[in-house]
């Protein structure tokens, strides 16, 4: 894994965590609890979900053209 795929990783469960505790109706962010509420919370994990769902997922049109290119050269495994 390169260092980007650890970063979006370990974003990702940070705000699974966060999400899991707010749940659970603790506030493990310091702060207050109007600033850290559900809402940022949950606004939070979506993005951190997203992105770490779209890097090197080939979703776009330029990624899939990538993917059929790295397969063509024998570089990636064929699904």
């Amino acid at each position: 894994m390169d260092k980007g795929t650890i970063i979006r990783t370990a974003v990702l469960v940070i705000a699974l965590v966060n999400q899991f505790l707010i749940a659970a109706g603790l506030n493990p962010i310091p702060g207050s609890e109007a600033l850290w509420g559900e809402v940022i919370a949950t606004a939070f994990t979506m993005v951190a979900a997203v992105t770490a769902w779209f890097k090197n997922n080939y979703v776009t049109a330029k990624g899939k053209r990538q993917k059929e290119v790295l397969k063509e050269k024998g570089l990636t495994k064929a699904k």
